[in-house]
């Protein structure tokens, strides 16, 4: 039998969500050890090695119509980065990789830099200065490019932090505000 299960914590529990229709029916039974959550049914088994202890007092489970949801309680409030304890399996050694992944990255990403052309070559210059700026230029430049409806892109924050970014279109056209 092919059942899911799936989990989330809080800082004091861990649930366990087991998707078997009804669950009762098929005689479902749930042991929590220490380390260990073991459940079985008529034909399933889930059988978990945890990752961190849970207090087996003050743990649960209950069968709902479409699931059996198992309550941990969590042996300390720390965060779980898995359910599982997963097993450590010795392996050979990986030969070592002479190639430089960064410097080829970079390559590419000079290679796409040469090949753009008008738009998306300023497009892409104004990505690369704001993800390589500081917090304050990039608000600069949301700021600006916001309050002007796209007409003025600044990265000084001292000027345009203390005013209104005004529309300045380019030359030869004019602003007009859209008609509601």
């Amino acid at each position: 039998m092919s059942v899911r299960h799936d989990w989330y914590q809080s800082e004091t529990k861990v649930v366990i969500t087991v998707l078997l229709k009804n669950a009762a029916d098929k005689n479902y039974s749930v042991e929590i050890s220490e380390n260990r959550v073991h459940m079985t049914a008529d034909g399933y088994e889930l059988d978990l090695k945890l990752l961190h202890p849970v207090v087996v007092e003050r743990s649960s489970h209950k069968a709902f119509p479409s699931k059996v949801e198992i309550t941990l309680a969590k042996e300390t409030g720390i965060r779980w980065e898995n359910l599982e304890e997963k097993a450590v399996v010795a392996a050979a050694p990986k030969p070592q990789s002479k190639t430089n992944w960064d410097q080829l990255v970079s390559e590419e990403e000079k290679i796409d830099e040469k090949e753009a052309k008008g738009e998306t070559a300023l497009n892409n210059l104004f990505k690369k200065i704001y993800s390589t700026s500081s917090p304050e230029v990039q608000k600069a430049m949301n700021k600006s490019f916001s309050e002007s409806g796209g007409t003025v892109l600044s990265t000084n924050w001292s000027e345009v932090g203390k005013e209104k970014v005004t529309v300045k279109p380019p030359d030869g056209t004019e602003f007009r505000e859209w008609e509601k």
